[in-house]
């Protein structure tokens, strides 16, 4: 079959470098496909979350499956206090962001399979990295599956502009698959409202900020944000997901209103 424009890419990519910035931007021409357009990226933070027990995490597992029936669910989780203690030891060790990106990886595991588990009489699988083919079946079949928050660079990361303390973490990791399938959201349960001017539980002057975009975000240059910078990095060259939300998954009822689409919390966009 004939395909012209096909056969012109084609003949671009062979006589070109790809590191010529100019060429590879004329060549992206094609829409991006959005492979699960219906799922939902929930990320449960570790510190801010799972790591406050039974009386934070059994109301939100409650409802997570009231919500089975009206939506996919991709739920990532946070590594928590654990990792921030693995992480000064590899530090006083002297290993490597790459070293140190390998233990956040695997508490952010262990936080997967407690939540896992606590679904587990619903039918909910769990998938590692190596296992993320199989995700489009089990979201077919069960509506939901848990997955682990930190994306698996390993001894890849790259190293942070500051310090050794990976920057690709599990709100990066959570936001990267939202992005790469063309999920319908990308949300945050953390045990705050949302993104505020400082951090409300040190400074109770703090203002709310309930929508705002990566750029004036960075205008602002706030000392404490409620995501990981790197989450606005990845932001601005998105092509699938263009905005996040951050609830309080403490209150009740957020979560499913986020889900069904209403404003509550913070949406930061690109």
């Amino acid at each position: 079959m004939d395909n012209e424009a096909l056969d012109r890419m084609t003949m671009a990519l062979a006589g070109a470098s790809l590191t010529d910035e100019a060429q590879m931007g004329l060549l992206d021409t094609q829409p991006v496909i959005q492979i699960l357009p219906d799922a939902n990226v929930i990320k449960i933070g570790g510190q801010s979350f799972i790591d406050r027990g039974r009386a934070a995490v059994f109301p939100l597992i409650e409802e997570i499956v009231e919500n089975l029936p009206r939506h996919k669910m991709i739920i990532g989780t946070g590594a928590g206090t654990r990792a921030r203690h693995a992480y000064s030891v590899g530090l006083d060790l002297g290993v490597p962001t790459g070293v140190l990106s390998v233990l956040g990886f695997f508490v952010s595991i262990q936080n997967a399979k407690m939540i896992h588990y606590l679904l587990a009489k619903h039918g909910i699988p769990s998938v590692e990295p190596a296992q993320f083919a199989q995700l489009p079946l089990y979201l077919a079949e069960r509506q939901a599956v848990v997955s682990v928050g930190m994306p698996p660079y390993a001894y890849w990361q790259p190293n942070p502009e500051i310090g050794r303390i990976p920057p690709h973490r599990t709100d990066a990791g959570c936001y990267l698959i939202s992005e790469v399938l063309g999920a319908r959201s990308m949300i945050y349960v953390k045990d705050e409202d949302g993104l505020y001017t400082a951090d409300p539980k040190k400074d109770r002057n703090a203002k709310f900020i309930p929508k705002i975009t990566v750029e004036e975000l960075e205008r602002l240059d706030l000392s404490d944000v409620v995501l990981e910078h790197t989450v606005f990095q990845l932001m601005r060259n998105a092509k699938n997901r263009r905005s996040v939300q951050v609830i309080n998954g403490l209150n009740r009822g957020n979560l499913t209103r986020a889900l069904n689409g209403e404003h509550v919390g913070t949406i930061i966009t690109a």
